[in-house]
């Protein structure tokens, strides 16, 4: 059974620094996807930044040049940098996974009904 865990989050003053990391298991395909995204009271969640096995990588140009995404295979963990963070970064911040696909798969209109393996989120909080 696949089950992903996210843990880093917190309370930031803007322009602050937080990294949030996915620890993975169960997963056993050496080709694969994995996403962040995030989702503030009131709206949709929305993708904020994709790598898959293949080496591709994608961000929304809302964190582009301030987030960076990356994964460490030896600790199945997927990780989110988030630096010169904003007010309006605040949000529940999820994790997902799901097989090979286009890294921009996860920041395209509706990316998130593309990823089956979910977890069960972060709090990101930027105060002013």
């Amino acid at each position: 059974q696949v089950h992903l865990e996210e843990s880093g989050g917190g309370s930031v003053q803007a322009g602050g620094s937080l990294r949030l990391s996915c620890v993975i298991s169960g997963y056993s395909y050496s080709d694969y996807c994995m996403g962040w995204f995030r989702q503030a009271p009131g709206t949709e969640r929305e993708g904020v930044a994709g790598i898959n096995s293949a080496g591709d990588i994608a961000y929304a140009d809302s964190v582009k040049g301030r987030f960076t995404i990356s994964i460490d295979n030896a600790k199945n963990t997927l990780y989110l940098q988030m630096n010169s963070l904003k007010p309006e970064d605040t949000a529940m911040y999820y994790c997902a996974t799901e097989g090979l696909r286009p890294a921009s798969m996860v920041v395209a209109v509706n990316g998130r009904n593309a990823f089956g393996y979910w977890g069960q989120g972060a709090q990101v909080t930027v105060t002013s």
